[in-house]
């Protein structure tokens, strides 16, 4: 194998992670789980922790300074959002609790106005369920036709097989944007662009591209598009929806509450505008300040430094692997992301993580909330996922766990 020489100093990157420090009270890890959720860098602990510490109060209706202080960081954080993701205004940001929280809100919004029996949604087959079970759900509710769009035997998506499928009713095309069983990286903005010619808006689920590469919403033209915070090196508990404002401002409420109306009498109850419409009650203030650390951590690495060292990081990943007797690998290769599902032999994938557990390697095992692709695959895979702070070592460490489990269930060579 070629010797390959990187940019990006991953080991530099881990030293800014307590979780890869030596502690009494931590093992030390091998970690290839980052799919299901990223480490946290001293940044984002300590902004979230300066604020319980020092700034704590609610926002928006406090006549003090501490809650003035406070609704000063909680609109930074939707204003930097909006920055990272090109979004034309910070008022087309609306704070959730994580993705599977944004496309509910979509689906019981949006989709319960405007979406009327007989219409049509498309969902891919490669769906989290956090991008199926809403639409599934909303399509039940209101007589709508749920069409499921197939993936290829390499585990892409054929843009012919989306033409064949839109029709006249077709109202929304629901897609991830990189698919977190397959690593599969769709071309969203051309999916975009052919939604919006057969008079349909388009939604990206960007949980797992959000940390990975530049995401530019007017560039990809979608209508909706969300992410989880918790994938991105930030707080559990706090994501994003971007949707475009026409959109917002002809959405119902998600919610009711407090802080999402302008005034309330027995006769009559005014909203206020995008985004605060959608977020009623208390939010997600010191995990949005954490989000706001997350972003700035990862552009102070480079957005197009880290998709290009992950690429490498990818195609190194691919030929090692390659080196496994028994190992099936599913999803495109070798234009994808650093998302790894594979069986190994007959050997159950809950038995091949805890075997790479002994080696203090951490994978998942199952079906990665995605059941229907599941199926279609033959069952459970194990998955391995990087990040930036992975290097080849970690790579090398997990093929030679592969080699180990091969050996503790019999197999020779």
């Amino acid at each position: 194998m070629a010797t390959m020489t990187f940019s990006i100093d991953a080991g530099e990157i881990r030293g800014q992670f307590p979780f890869f420090q030596p502690h009494p009270e931590m093992r030390s890890v091998i970690y290839l789980d980052n799919a299901a959720t990223t480490q946290k860098p001293y940044a984002v602990i300590e902004a979230v922790s300066n604020f319980w510490a020092y700034h704590n109060a609610n926002v928006h209706r406090g006549g003090h300074g501490a809650g003035a202080k406070a609704s000063e960081l909680y609109e930074a954080a939707r204003e930097r959002v909006a920055k990272f993701l090109n979004a034309r205004e910070p008022a087309e940001i609306v704070f959730t609790r994580g993705t599977t929280e944004a496309i509910n809100l979509v689906a019981s919004s949006w989709g319960e106005a405007f979406i009327q029996p007989g219409d049509e949604i498309i969902v891919t087959e490669m769906e989290h369920h956090a991008n199926l079970l809403p639409w599934m759900r909303l399509a039940e509710k209101k007589n709508a036709k749920l069409v499921v769009w197939r993936i290829t035997e390499d585990g892409r998506l054929n843009l012919d097989d989306l033409r064949t499928l839109l029709t006249e009713r077709t109202r929304l095309v629901a897609v991830a944007h990189i698919s977190n069983v397959l690593g599969t990286i769709n071309p969203v903005a051309e999916i975009c662009r052919l939604a919006h010619a057969a008079g349909a808006l388009c939604l990206v689920d960007a949980a797992q591209s959000v940390a990975h590469m530049p995401v530019d919403v007017q560039a990809i033209d979608c209508d909706f598009l969300m992410f989880s915070g918790h994938k991105a090196y930030g707080p559990t508990g706090i994501g994003a929806l971007y949707a475009k404002r026409a959109l917002l401002e002809t959405m119902p409420p998600y919610q009711m509450g407090g802080g999402m109306v302008q005034t309330v009498s027995w006769e009559r109850v005014v909203l206020a505008p995008p985004p605060a419409k959608f977020e009623a009650g208390t939010p997600p203030i010191g995990e949005a300040i954490g989000l706001h650390a997350a972003l700035d951590f990862i552009d102070s690495i480079g957005r197009d430094a880290i998709e290009a060292y992950e690429h490498e990081l990818t195609q190194y990943a691919l030929e090692r692997l390659q080196e496994v007797p028994g190992l099936r690998l599913y999803g495109p290769v070798p234009d994808r992301a650093g998302i790894f599902a594979f069986t190994l032999e007959d050997i159950h994938p809950h038995d091949i993580a805890t075997v790479l557990d002994t080696r203090d390697i951490a994978i998942r095992s199952g079906l990665h909330c995605a059941h229907p692709l599941g199926e279609r695959l033959g069952g459970s895979t194990a998955r391995a996922s990087l990040a930036v702070y992975n290097d080849t070592a970690h790579i090398d460490a997990l093929i030679e766990g592969l080699h180990q489990v091969r050996k503790v269930f019999g197999y020779a060579g």
